[in-house]
């Protein structure tokens, strides 16, 4: 039975008076494609911060990867990949260099480098443009090297921030085919936060978050089944309204 890789119990951020994630609790199984859901402003984006030793929380505690995020934040971002809101990637550096200059900073070796590129170029079907700038491509293109950037050095966790955002419905598809492999086929942990309430349907499990707090966490069909909802869209919705008229 798999394991927890990511645990938060009571995990809180506040900024000043104002609090932006309000004690959530939650685990992820290794292995899982795990949905963090929520509308923009719903906490999402500094939840994941904090997992990824980026931010330091402000009370409550999370361990990811059996890293400790107050006491181990190196060791966490040394066993994760992590695709930010706005891609990670250098508009003036070639695809080419962008790849070579990350590969560096997870720390390959020149050896297992080359031959990660070379990979990359030709799973992503980019060995053409290889030596053109990145802030040439279409933004498809650059969230799929993102994406693989962010998995160079084979982490067990790839944690992604709202990854599709502002992209066609179609790159959307072909990106969670991505997600799909590297769950199944690589046996990675993924967690993503998104606002797209259908990407939800792709997810193991998702939880969804309104106002900084978890209101829900289950399967999608689950969820679907415990709010009488066609879709998560109506799940989401149901949750929203019931948080407002209590608020």
């Amino acid at each position: 039975m798999p394991a927890p890789i990511i645990t938060a119990r009571n995990l809180t951020r506040k900024f000043g008076d104002f609090t932006a994630v309000d004690a959530i609790s939650f685990e992820v199984m290794e292995g899982e494609i795990f949905g963090f859901l929520g509308a923009n402003g719903a906490g999402k984006s500094t939840a994941i911060r904090m997992l990824t030793g980026l931010l330091r929380p402000s009370a409550g505690e999370a361990r990811v990867a059996g890293y400790d995020v107050y006491t181990q934040p190196n060791d966490i971002k040394r066993n994760i990949g992590y695709m930010a809101q706005r891609f990670a990637l250098y508009d003036d550096l070639t695809v080419r260099e962008n790849i070579r200059f990350f590969g560096g900073i997870y720390g390959l070796r020149r050896k297992a480098l080359r031959k990660k590129t070379k990979v990359v170029l030709e799973e992503l079907d980019l060995t053409g443009v290889a030596d053109s700038l990145v802030g040439s491509l279409p933004l498809g293109w650059k969230q799929r090297l993102a994406f693989s950037v962010a998995t160079l050095h084979d982490p067990p966790i790839v944690f992604l921030d709202e990854p599709t955002g502002g992209v066609d419905p179609v790159t959307r598809r072909h990106f969670w085919e991505m997600i799909y492999h590297a769950a199944r086929v690589q046996k990675r942990t993924v967690f993503v936060t998104t606002h797209y309430m259908d990407e939800a349907e792709y997810c193991d499990r998702v939880s969804i978050m309104v106002d900084g707090r978890i209101e829900a966490l289950d399967t999608p069909g689950k969820l679907k089944t415990t709010f009488n909802a066609a879709n998560m869209d109506e799940v989401f919705l149901k949750l929203a309204r019931k948080n407002q008229s209590t608020a």
